[in-house]
């Protein structure tokens, strides 16, 4: 397991304790499930952003991959 699947891990049970099970995407707000839990860069690497668990939400994977793509397309 890599070094930020264990981060997502820990961050999502974190939030998960904190709000009495439910996890909401950063991107969307609805309730996401641990298997499809993502982690992502609030400020992106590429825009300056660093791995540090202020700059780290957890989204789906979906949810993920469109606001990069929006990002990207612009």
């Amino acid at each position: 397991m890599s070094r930020l699947s264990l981060t997502r891990d820990k961050i999502y049970k974190t939030v998960a304790r904190q709000l009495h099970g439910q996890v909401p995407c950063w991107v969307c707000g609805e309730h996401v499930l641990p298997a499809a839990a993502t982690l992502e860069h609030i400020r992106p690497l590429s825009e300056g952003g660093n791995s540090h668990a202020e700059n780290l939400a957890i989204s789906h994977e979906l949810c993920n991959h469109s606001r990069h793509a929006k990002v990207g397309g612009l």
